[in-house]
């Protein structure tokens, strides 16, 4: 079976959220001072959420990633992991975290069916990475040779670039990248919420960090498994990857083949949108396999054909951390 919205693109990928808390305050994320966490009793429990994924898996996804906030505040995550992996269809369970407790829990995540890990770091600056998240680098180093020794590959590093920021710390990140085997992977800033807005201020595209890069390094086109939108070079001469997501600057909506589950059971077609359709209270009702299967059908053909981060950067409320990574 197959997962098509109304614009004719297939769904392949979910993206799970399993808490909406997160132990690092990145100033683009989440409002400085926030505490307005949903209470626990409405998240998703471990028995829903393998429903909604088992119903996605039928329709024709067939790649998950559980995201947060930091998804490694969520209590026993690695026994979730192990009951999604065994689920028929579901052919790739990654998993992006912050790294803050990846040092203590790689081994479990590794042994449960996380094949692969996303890691957000914007910075190997201790003093930057203090100032960006309120946060110690070490714990993210440590997390890190933790994940590589215990063999989840490949590991990539999330790097969102912001002017005055931390453009100066790309060379820096590369170096880092190549030192450890990981692949690097930029994104453009993007207007989640009045944080997002905010961070708009030290938005730049891409293309300027590519062309910077190939002034230094000779880079030539690649590929690299996964179900996300970004496009890869490497470095001659190195296993190093790297890839570029542009949301803002060359957006890739009309491939888009992904929607977004938060923790409490609401599904969202697009990151740029507040188009949303609730699941918990089906769920909590009784709702029978088969309905449910046909209200994500209908919840699919609410995607729109595209965000308007560029034409309508005050569109969505709601800010990052709500919403899943």
């Amino acid at each position: 079976m197959s997962l098509i919205d109304q614009y004719n693109r297939e769904i392949k990928y979910l993206r799970l959220s399993v808490t909406d808390r997160c132990d690092l305050r990145c100033f683009y994320c989440m409002p400085k001072g926030f505490d307005g966490y949903e209470e626990p009793e409405d998240w998703l429990n471990f028995d829903e959420i393998e429903r909604v994924i088992a119903s996605f898996t039928r329709l024709g996804v067939s790649a998950v990633r559980l995201t947060g906030g930091e998804p490694l505040l969520r209590k026993d995550l690695p026994v979730l992991a192990q009951r999604l992996s065994a689920l028929p269809g579901l052919d790739d369970l990654s998993l992006s975290t912050n790294a803050t407790r990846l040092g203590k829990h790689a081994q479990a995540l590794h042994n449960a069916g996380i094949s692969r890990i996303n890691v957000s770091l914007d910075t190997v600056n201790p003093h930057k990475f203090k100032d960006i998240t309120q946060g110690k680098l070490e714990k993210i180093t440590t997390g890190l040779l933790q994940a590589k020794a215990v063999g989840l590959d490949p590991i990539k590093i999330n790097m969102v670039i912001m002017k005055g920021v931390n453009d100066n710390d790309v060379e820096a990140m590369v170096d880092f990248c190549m030192e450890h085997g990981f692949t690097l992977r930029f994104i453009e800033t993007m207007p989640i919420g009045d944080t997002g807005r905010n961070a708009l201020d030290h938005y730049i595209s891409l293309d300027i960090i590519e062309q910077r890069l190939a002034e230094k390094y000779q880079l030539i086109p690649a590929v690299m498994s996964g179900a996300g939108p970004a496009r890869y070079v490497q470095v001659a001469g190195t296993d190093l990857k790297i890839g570029f997501i542009t949301p803002i600057s060359q957006h890739f909506c009309d491939t888009c083949n992904r929607v977004r589950l938060s923790a409490t059971g609401t599904l969202y077609m697009c990151l740029g949108d507040e188009h949303k359709y609730e699941l918990r209270h089906l769920l909590r009702e009784g709702i029978s396999d088969s309905n449910l299967d046909q209200v994500i059908r209908d919840a699919i053909n609410l995607k729109p054909l595209k965000h308007e981060f560029n034409e309508k950067p005050e569109k969505v409320v709601r800010f990052m951390s709500m919403t899943g990574g």
